[in-house]
């Protein structure tokens, strides 16, 4: 890391001669800079996990805590020649969101009834509309201190050392983050680490009342990590209950979704673990595969019934944890049982077995069953007719596929139709009980033909299935919900307002529109990348870590060549550009699911990396020679939330077409940035 002072050049501190210049410049300005981009983005990974760990009404909004991110940067940025130092309010604002948070928490409690949802202390929570927008505020604050700090530091280096600086600390943040989640530590981790970085960077100068905010953020996440029912793992905030008589309470992010139970109760109350074993007899149970294992309840039915081998897939390590230590019949345990905690659809695509019996055991309840009227745009891949038609693949002759869930009508018609359509013959239906508009039933279908010893088969009305290019099966119709506009439509004014009160007149970022277009452009491209490798190789949190990783790698060594190699015309980069989008548009990304893991990860980060790599050179093109470097890098932010908000047209029309609206943005960029083109 270099340490020596840092040259100027045409982005420096806007107004000031260059001797004064070179005095903001102390030893140590680099190791400043990687520090804040390393804070910055730890502090925006937590934020989002943390705070949909704690209000259930975050998981209809999977981007929320992300625009409000984008959001207070940009601000922050556009707020770099303000007199005030806004880095010294950040312990402060953090330690007021951390108290709302814990003080008007949102859980799920029913699904069903007038009370499904609570507060702290058992009260009612507080109106969605009122706790989202403090939320939102908030982490804009937050990140509006951060971003401030951040982009003075920035702006006493050329723009090319300073965003190098930048994606340095970025590639810190996400490994530190990453570790941490790996080894599943608490938030008082996540806060010792923040609380560390701001000590350091406060130094001397810090203020009593910076100390006192710190000290809240560090005792409030550590009075939140002592329960002794909390269990955080790489996914989810897991709280583990025991009741009475061998019973275990979980829910995942504030939503109960498991309950383990003794083969004695299951038998008793909850018989349908056993309806697929009804459509295939105990010679026949040679192998199953069961996707979604969890804490091992339909493990222990499995092998009660008789089953000579059973691999069980779950992704999230803590809750097969959770079922070695509590589960009654410890089928864990069991000689006969192969324990993989990989993604479901991941495992399907990669193994060679074949079974006699696929079971799908409520593999999307902690998404589906929220409680929530309007249905959520959450991606499934396991659930879809390509993934249906894997598993398919994978069954024994004369195996059977089976799938549990409580289902909305339409729901349940939409599987059964995919069903029929994989496999031929209407499956069978067998439902309990109803709760809250929802039906309990298990969908059972034969790889042979018609399904032994059913009693009802599915004739309702057929439902369109999803397909892997939209993979939301919990939306009736492909629609962007009333909701998302509104939600969307205040966000977005919201940021007009707060770029306008703090960047003064639009004017001012008039000259940087393209870098606005780009930015835009950039987020769709980072979003496709991240559903892509979720389809590919598994919507697991290494998975995700590595393509985030992937990307600030690619930045790196698009900025590193700009720097050191003087690149083509922009017009050159530019097409060369949209030819790397046309071949992602050409190939589509599950035609890669037949290619061997080695060349489907080479194929599937050629297509998904060159053009995050063709599209930072332009970036760091345009950007080198900028008047303003913090005035440019917050219109590319600000754009990044327009990107977030041109995401949900995936819903509408699919991810692939994310790629057509990628390439009209940069179409834009380049018409708006034609003047810069020449000129270089």
């Amino acid at each position: 890391m270099a340490t020596e002072t840092v040259r100027t050049g045409e982005a420096d501190l806007e107004g000031l001669p260059v001797p004064a210049r070179r005095e903001l410049l102390p030893v140590g300005s680099a190791r400043r800079l990687v520090a804040l981009s390393m804070l910055l983005l730890f502090v925006e990974l937590a934020l989002i996990r943390w705070t949909a760990a704690n209000d259930v009404q975050l998981v209809s909004i999977t981007n929320f805590v992300l625009l409000a991110s984008f959001l207070g940067i940009g601000v922050g940025f556009l707020l770099a020649r303000l007199g005030q130092d806004l880095l010294r309010t950040t312990p402060l604002w953090l330690a007021g969101l951390v108290a709302f948070v814990l003080a008007f928490p949102v859980k799920l409690v029913a699904l069903h009834g007038p009370h499904e949802f609570q507060s702290a202390s058992g009260r009612h929570p507080l109106p969605e509309w009122l706790s989202l927008t403090v939320i939102f505020v908030l982490v804009t604050a937050v990140m509006a201190g951060l971003g401030q700090g951040l982009a003075v530091t920035f702006a006493r280096f050329r723009s090319l050392d300073a965003y190098r600086y930048d994606i340095i600390g970025s590639i810190a943040g996400i490994v530190a983050f990453s570790a941490l989640s790996f080894v599943g530590l608490p938030p008082i981790a996540w806060g010792a680490v923040v609380a560390v970085v701001l000590v350091a960077l406060f130094g001397r100068r810090g203020r009593w009342w910076q100390w006192l905010g710190v000290v809240a953020l560090v005792v409030m996440l550590a009075f939140e990590s002592v329960s002794t029912f909390d269990h955080w793992s790489p996914y989810y905030k897991i709280t583990a209950v025991p009741a009475e008589k061998g019973v275990l309470v979980v829910s995942g992010n504030s939503i109960p979704f498991q309950t383990v139970y003794p083969l004695s109760t299951l038998h008793r109350i909850e018989s349908f673990y056993f309806f697929p074993y009804r459509h295939i007899t105990r010679a026949q149970l040679r192998s199953v595969l069961v996707i979604g294992a969890g804490t091992g309840n339909d493990v222990g039915v499995a092998l009660s019934e008789g089953a000579r081998h059973v691999d069980a897939v779950e992704i999230d390590p803590e809750l097969v944890r959770l079922g070695k230590r509590y589960n009654p019949e410890h089928a864990y345990e069991s000689p006969r049982v192969s324990v993989h905690i990989d993604d479901g659809r991941a495992f399907v695509e990669n193994t060679t077995r074949r079974y006699t019996l696929v079971l799908y055991a409520l593999p999307d309840s902690l998404t589906a069953l929220t409680g929530q009227a309007a249905p959520v745009g959450l991606e499934n891949y396991l659930l879809t007719t390509e993934a249906m038609e894997a598993a398919k693949a994978h069954l024994a002759p004369g195996g059977v596929f089976a799938m549990y869930n409580y289902y909305q009508p339409f729901l349940l018609g939409r599987y059964a139709t995919q069903l029929h359509q994989v496999f031929g013959s209407s499956p069978c239906v067998e439902l309990g009980d109803p709760l809250a508009g929802r039906r309990q039933a298990v969908l059972t279908v034969s790889s042979a033909g018609p399904t032994a010893h059913c009693a009802s088969t599915y004739r309702g009305a057929s439902v369109v299935p999803v397909s892997d290019n939209r993979p939301y099966p919990y939306l009736p119709t492909p629609s962007i919900p009333s909701f998302y506009f509104w939600v969307l439509g205040l966000v977005l004014a919201g940021s007009l307002l707060a770029i306008r009160v703090a960047g003064g007149s639009l004017r001012r970022m008039a000259p940087f529109v393209d870098l606005f277009w780009m930015g835009a452009a950039f987020m769709l491209l980072e979003t496709k990348n991240i559903v892509q490798f979720a389809l590919l190789f598994g919507t697991t949190w290494y998975v995700n870590a590595l393509v985030f990783g992937g990307v600030l790698v690619s930045i790196y060594a698009a900025v590193e060549l700009a720097r050191h190699v003087r690149l083509p015309r922009p017009m050159l980069l530019y097409g060369a550009l949209l030819v790397a989008l046309a071949l992602a548009w050409v190939i589509p990304q599950g035609s890669l699911l037949s290619l061997s893991a080695p060349l489907r990860f080479g194929a599937a980060t050629a297509l998904a990396f060159a053009p995050v790599f063709l599209a930072n050179l332009v970036f760091a093109q345009r950007f080198r020679d900028v008047s303003s470097s913090t005035v440019a890098f917050g219109a590319n932010l600000l754009g990044a939330i327009v990107g977030g908000v041109l995401e949900y047209l995936s819903l509408l029309l699919g991810f692939r077409f994310l790629l057509v609206v990628v390439a009209v943005l940069y179409a834009l960029a380049f018409l708006t940035g034609r003047r810069h083109l020449t000129a270089a």
